[in-house]
C-alpha cells in the first residue's frame, strides 16, 4: 500500500511520535477518565427529591461521596495535563538530577493516584449498593459512568506506575563509571604506579633526553654516591 508523502511526513513528525509513545497514551487515558468521573457527577450527580427542593448526592444521599470523586477527578485531570507538558519538553531537559527526579516524581504520583482510585472505587460503589432504588429521578446513569471510569483510572494508573518505573531502571546511573568528553578532551582517571608494579624506563643513551625518565617520581630512582679518586702520594 501506498502511502502519499504529505501522509508519510505527517506521521514522522515529532507530533506523532510524541503521542505514540505508551506513557503519553496512558495519561490521555487517565485524563479523560478523570474528566468523565467529575463532570458526570456535576451534571446529573446531585438531585432533589419531589417532597424536598435539597439537592442530594445520587450515591445514597451522601454528600462525601460525590465530592470526593469530583475533587479526586478534577485533580487527577489537572495532574495528567501537567506531566502533559513537561514530557513534552522532557527533551530539553539537560539535568541528568533533575530529570531523576521528575521521573521519581511520576512514578510516586502514579502510584499514589491508584491507590486514592481504589479506596474511591470501593467507596462509591459501596454507596451506590446502599442507594435506595428510584430514590431519585435522574443520576443513576451517572452515577453508574462515574463508578465504571473510576474502576478503569486504576488500572490505567497502575500502568502509568509500571512505565515510569521501567523509565527509572533504564536511567539509573551506573555508579563510578563516568566518562568526561568535553571539547573532544577525554578526561579519564590515572592511578599512580604502585611499589610492587614494575617501572619501564626506556635504555636510552648518555646524550639522548627521554620525558618518560623525566616524568618519573624522584622516589622511584636512587641517587648514586660520589666516587673518591686516591691521589698519589708525593
Amino acid at each position: 500500500m501506498h502511502i502519499p508523502e504529505s501522509l508519510q511526513d505527517l506521521a514522522d513528525s515529532e507530533a506523532v511520535q510524541f503521542l505514540k509513545r505508551p506513557k503519553i497514551i496512558a495519561r490521555i487515558f487517565a485524563g479523560v477518565f478523570s474528566l468523565i468521573v467529575f463532570s458526570s457527577l456535576l451534571t446529573d450527580g446531585y438531585q432533589n427529591k419531589t417532597e424536598n427542593p435539597q439537592l442530594r448526592c445520587v450515591l445514597n444521599s451522601n454528600n462525601v461521596a460525590c465530592s470526593f470523586a469530583v475533587g479526586a477527578g478534577f485533580l487527577a485531570f489537572l495532574s495528567c495535563l501537567v506531566f502533559l507538558v513537561l514530557d513534552a519538553h522532557e527533551s530539553r531537559i539537560t539535568s541528568s538530577r533533575f530529570k531523576t527526579a521528575f521521573q521519581l516524581l511520576d512514578f510516586i504520583l502514579a502510584v499514589l493516584w491508584a491507590i486514592i482510585w481504589f479506596v474511591g472505587f470501593c467507596f462509591l460503589a459501596n454507596q451506590w449498593q446502599h442507594s435506595p432504588p428510584r430514590q431519585f429521578l435522574l443520576g443513576s446513569s451517572s452515577a453508574k459512568a462515574a463508578i465504571a471510569f473510576t474502576f478503569f483510572s486504576i488500572l490505567v494508573w497502575i500502568f502509568q506506575a509500571y512505565l515510569a518505573f521501567q523509565d527509572l531502571q533504564n536511567d539509573a546511573p551506573v555508579p563510578y563509571n563516568h566518562s568526561l568528553d568535553e571539547g573532544g578532551v577525554v578526561l579519564t582517571t590515572l592511578s599512580p604506579p604502585s611499589a610492587f608494579s614494575p617501572v619501564n624506563t626506556p635504555t636510552t643513551g648518555p646524550n639522548s633526553l627521554s620525558y618518560a625518565s623525566s616524568a618519573l617520581s624522584p622516589y622511584l630512582t636512587t641517587p648514586k654516591a660520589p666516587r673518591l679518586a686516591m691521589m698519589p702520594g708525593n
